[in-house]
């Protein structure tokens, strides 16, 4: 109606029939605030027609042909010459149309905002709430199988992990003491430490061989601790090889050969993540074992790593041996010449 007020209090001459079987009359047309108004000659109205309810019945025809939404049987006919009120009338009509609904337009719009809905469930929340379930509900002996696949993988490329009667138990106590179910020592392949899902940490062979305090290996392990802490090893594998590795881990309770591959090869390509030195200084106090050994095998000079040298949770204390001499020595030679 706002888009029709230059019209309201026009006036035109038409031809009025109430009903099929009676004669045409001439009449007074006029627009008023939310109704069509037909009258007689001495101003006294015959009907009202609501603005809203006006049809017109053959549009580009002349005369212009109108009826009462409903009723098509009472109508009224304008010349041509009444430019004005048609337009009028005209415009009203298209007004009407616009903000009538469209079953059919609001049928796909939404349909179409489902679909983009479900859409961005399926891209955006879906693959992190399916990983997310599965590292929550993965068993713990699950864990372990995959992360043994991974190791051999791994060996592959590395070599087989170094062992013996002898240090197979000294290996054990490390674990122990550190906190983690399993320590591998690899002959190669890895940068310095790896921690794989069911606990298994690997370490190169560099940390035992070429330091003199068990701190230093013991401080790596410690490291990839905290890295858990952060980002689960399983929750890592789940994110690099997509949604339907998770779901078939839920589904079947295994990871095909191809997935362990890609992740065994990632991982060994990408450099570890360095770790805010408070959450390192975290796992350090609670395993009882001194930073400064790890920081100084980091860093000789101490320059980069001076948090972790002047915050050492055991700086002062008297500290128990990660391990006995003995041990150490023992497992120093794990990977023969």
């Amino acid at each position: 109606m706002t888009a029709l007020k230059q019209y309201q209090r026009i006036e035109a001459t038409g031809l009025w029939r109430p009903a099929p079987d009676e004669q045409r009359r001439e009449v007074v047309v006029s627009i008023g605030e939310a109704t069509l108004t037909i009258s007689d000659f001495n101003d006294r109205a015959l009907t009202h027609w609501s603005l809203a309810a006006v049809e017109r019945q053959n549009a580009g025809e002349y005369p212009a042909l109108y009826n009462p939404d409903g009723d098509a049987g009472e109508t009224l006919e304008l010349a041509e010459s009444e430019t004005t009120m048609i337009e009028a009338i005209d415009r009203l009509q298209e007004a009407i149309r616009r903000a009538r609904p469209h079953p059919g337009r609001l049928r796909w719009i939404s349909v179409g905002a489902t679909a983009a809905l479900v859409l961005a469930l399926l891209t955006l929340w879906m693959p992190g709430a399916l990983r997310r379930h599965a590292v929550s509900v993965v068993p713990d002996i699950k864990r372990q199988e995959i992360g043994e696949t991974v190791l051999t993988r791994i060996e592959r490329v590395s070599g087989k992990a170094c062992t013996s009667e002898e240090t197979a138990p000294v290996l054990a106590r490390l674990a122990q003491r550190t906190g983690v179910r399993r320590i591998a020592i690899l002959p190669g392949g890895i940068p310095e430490s790896l921690l794989l899902p069911g606990g298994i940490v690997l370490l190169n062979r560099a940390l035992i061989e070429d330091h003199e305090d068990p701190a230093v290996a013991a401080g790596h392990v410690l490291a990839e601790r905290a890295r858990a802490e952060t980002l689960d090893p399983l929750a890592e594998l789940l994110t690099h090889a997509g949604t339907g590795a998770s779901f078939r881990l839920l589904t079947t309770g295994s990871l095909t050969p191809e997935i362990v591959d890609r992740y065994a090869e990632r991982v060994l390509a990408q450099p570890r993540s360095e770790l805010p030195d408070d959450a390192l200084l975290a796992v350090f106090g609670q395993a009882a074992i001194p930073s400064s050994p790890y920081a100084y095998a980091r860093d000789i000079t101490g320059e980069t790593v001076l948090p972790l040298i002047e915050a050492d949770p055991m700086a002062g204390r008297k500290l128990e041996p990660v391990l006995p001499d003995r041990d150490w020595v023992l497992l120093q030679a794990i990977c023969g010449n």
